[in-house]
């Protein structure tokens, strides 16, 4: 190679470096959402444990705390966030159109989602299945029982789709009663009108505990129909916007690996020696100008809504009125599928 040929190289490789190292352009997303001094999120209608308000108008929810968080990260409080609620026929509509900024709302993740919407996937940050439950006096003890049975079905998402995929495939000809809202589903089954009752089973155990009269009157079936990797999607074409979101999302898990909540954190920044806590808040490395942000983004989100496991088991946990069992949202070193890119 010629001294010219190789100069020229060398130019490229610390162009191209010079590239990598420079600060992120916020995103048009971002500049608006700073415009407005808020986060508009899309959210359940009434999903307990995931996105819920009370009677005072507060939300709360595995699903909430993310948009909480991500408001934290990018406003400096995890107050600044507009909540909309949306039904499963138009929560893709509602950012796709850009009435909000990211849609936190117990989503599956599948391709045709991926591909055909115009949406980005973030980070899953609740590995699901379908599952059925029935009254326990119907003695059912298996979902391959419901052979000619009435199911109650939520219109406008995955359950339907693998409902009736789960019925041919195993010769059931299951017959499905199917509702626009989440709340007519849920009040048609405990109604009587449907021998079961069928969605994630994270929401199934939701819905035994808030809507049921007797929770311990209904039983969540063994077995899981399907793959539901939830979490929060964004519009395609901002990727600077998809990035801080996703990123929140593995920053919260990485500080439940590297053992940093909400009540340590700022201690933590001021005196761990250890240079990946550093990176985490800020202290010892900026990786938030990566970001759009600044170094506290991550220490901010951490410090409101505690790390991924603080936020699973205040939520929905084993000590929560819901009591799911960690399971696959473990982390990886624990038993879990949870694994989140190092932030680095």
């Amino acid at each position: 190679m010629s001294m010219k040929n190789v100069k020229t190289l060398a130019a490229i490789v610390a162009a191209w470096g010079a590239m990598v190292a420079m600060p992120a352009y916020a995103g048009k997303t971002l500049d608006a959402i700073k415009a407005r001094d808020q986060v508009v999120c899309g959210v359940n209608t009434g999903l307990a444990g995931f996105g819920a308000a009370d009677s005072n108008g507060k939300w709360t929810g595995l699903d909430v705390d993310v948009c909480r968080a991500v408001a934290a990260a990018v406003l400096g409080s995890g107050d600044k966030v507009k909540y909309v609620p949306l039904n499963a026929q138009a929560r893709f509509t509602a950012l796709q159109s850009g009435e909000i900024d990211v849609l936190s709302r117990n989503t599956t993740f599948t391709l045709t989602r991926d591909a055909s919407l115009g949406l980005s996937q973030t980070a899953v940050t609740y590995y699901d299945g379908q599952g059925f439950m029935v009254p326990v006096k119907s003695k059912l003890k298996s979902a391959k029982q419901l052979k000619g049975q009435t199911v109650c079905v939520q219109s406008g998402t995955t359950t339907e789709k693998n409902l009736t995929d789960f019925s041919k495939a195993n010769g059931l000809n299951i017959k499905p009663i199917v509702f626009e809202k989440l709340e007519a589903a849920e009040s048609a089954y405990f109604a009587g009108r449907c021998v079961s009752y069928t969605t994630d089973a994270s929401g199934l155990a939701s819905t035994r505990n808030k809507v049921a009269k007797n929770p311990a009157e209904h039983m969540i079936l063994p077995e899981l129909i399907s793959k539901e990797p939830l979490g929060p999607m964004v519009r395609r074409g901002d990727d600077e916007w998809t990035a801080i979101v996703k990123w929140t999302i593995y920053g919260l898990l990485e500080a439940e690996e590297y053992g940093v909540t909400a009540d340590n954190v700022d201690d933590l920044k001021a005196n761990s020696p250890d240079p990946v806590i550093g990176r985490l808040l800020g202290s010892k490395e900026d990786t938030g100008k990566l970001l759009g942000l600044d170094k506290d983004w991550l220490a901010r989100a951490i410090k409101t809504t505690g790390n991924y496991g603080e936020m699973f088991e205040r939520n929905v946990g084993p000590k929560s009125p819901l009591q799911l069992p960690r399971g696959l949202n473990n982390l990886w070193s624990k038993g879990g599928v949870q694994y989140a890119p190092p932030i680095r």
